[in-house]
């Protein structure tokens, strides 16, 4: 793909050259905290009622408060801002036609996207506004609830739950809402399946052809255990292997594991990756009751000893992290200079 490169990665990498850039954290963890109810999420509650009829229960389906709690999410884009953050990530993590399928709201894949879009170019510029300084939307593009590599059925493991053209379909819608919507980076995360990363890469260069202008990329992969494997078996350096081909602006880690369980996984991928590194770790692990314990400077202590070592040009946190986590982790690495991207012939 040859096009026009957007003005976004420039500035991106002369932020790079000089610090390390700060990504926010959980948008589930503040939603959980609205204590919202099912009218909240149809809208009926809020004056803003989904526009796309379902008989499905929505409570849980987090994108869709884009249509029906603007000002909430556009709120908690702002605190992150606020907070340090110099990426913000869309609340579209399951905005895809096969992600609301369960909840019957295929059709409102595109307004999910563009709209989601909007609401965080807005939290930002109110935040640039307020302190001058120059904020990313990142489209956040999650992994899908399906696996285009593995069968969901123990007694057929050659069946698949989707393919990789129904996923490509999927992702192109996206990736489209996301980039009308005037996202500046598309962030393609939480990936299990490189299959799946794979035909998301493709919608997403589909897009950008489209579009005619080539947006920085960030990949960003989740080991599940300590076996340092994705689910579907590639260690971090086959990971980065089976995606270098996309040119990635950053390449990197999150979910799964807190900070400390991540970084053999993270120095592993940092030694061998010719791109910026971007981590952004859970909380810790969560407690029997599914709460994350771990607190914001337990957090960025251990975010820090990344900083420290030289592994990383982009931070953040994942499930559990808070506007106060992405706090003390931009405070934690203000002080270390960016992992230097290693040199190949």
């Amino acid at each position: 793909m040859s096009l026009p490169v957007s003005p976004v990665l420039k500035a991106l990498n002369d932020i790079a050259r000089d610090r390390i850039l700060i990504l926010d954290g959980a948008m589930g963890t503040q939603i959980q905290n609205l204590g919202l109810t099912e009218e909240d999420y149809t809208g009926h509650a809020s004056g803003h009622p989904c526009p796309h009829h379902t008989d499905h229960p929505q409570k849980g389906n987090n994108d869709l408060l884009i249509l029906t709690q603007p000002e909430a999410v556009e709120d908690i884009h702002y605190r992150y801002a606020i907070a340090g953050a110099d990426i913000v990530e869309t609340n579209t993590f399951s905005a895809t036609t096969i992600a609301q399928a369960d909840y019957g709201l295929q059709e409102a894949v595109t307004d999910l996207n563009v709209e989601g879009a909007r609401i965080a170019r807005r939290a930002l510029d109110r935040a640039t506004a307020r302190d001058g300084r120059p904020r990313f939307v990142a489209g956040a593009i999650g992994p899908t609830n399906r696996t285009a590599s593995i069968s969901p059925d123990v007694n057929n493991p050659g069946f698949r739950a989707t393919s990789f053209e129904e996923l490509r379909v999927a992702y192109l819608q996206q990736a489209r809402g996301l980039i009308a919507g005037g996202a500046d980076i598309l962030l393609i995360e939480t990936i299990f399946d490189t299959l799946n990363a794979k035909a998301a890469i493709f919608a997403c260069n589909q897009a950008m052809e489209e579009h005619g202008l080539a947006l920085p990329l960030m990949i960003s992969g989740t080991i599940t255990d300590a076996s340092g494997r994705t689910l579907s078996g590639q260690t971090p350096t086959a990971f980065w292997y089976s995606v270098r081909h996309a040119r990635p602006w950053t390449i990197g880690l999150n979910c799964a594991l807190g900070a400390e369980a991540m970084r053999p996984h993270l120095a592993e991928l940092s030694g061998v990756a010719e791109t910026l590194i971007c981590a952004y770790p859970n909380a810790g692990l969560p407690n029997a009751f599914g709460q994350y314990d771990e607190g914001p400077q337990d957090t960025a202590r251990q975010v820090a000893e990344f900083a420290r070592e030289g592994l990383v040009n982009v931070v953040g946190g994942c499930c559990g992290t808070t506007p106060d986590h992405i706090r003390a982790i931009a405070e934690a690495v203000a002080g270390f200079t960016p992992r230097k991207v290693p040199a190949y012939a």
